[in-house]
């Protein structure tokens, strides 16, 4: 298995503060990874802190 993670960083959030707005993400995300069974397939959308969509978690088979 795979664990991808990409955000784009040309959000107003981000460009703000890129480094304090990517640490929340990663904080969020991180802790809300417990509620996947992170099985191929599971993934969500991630959200800046304003609620804008900028990008996706994916787990993806490899094999």
């Amino acid at each position: 298995m795979r664990f991808l993670l990409e955000v784009s960083m040309d959000g107003d959030a981000l460009a703000k503060d890129p480094a304090g707005e990517l640490g929340r993400i990663l904080r969020y995300w991180g802790g809300n990874l417990r509620h996947y069974a992170m099985e191929p397939g599971d993934g969500s959308v991630i959200y800046d802190s304003e609620y804008r969509e900028v990008g996706r978690w994916s787990v993806e088979d490899v094999s």
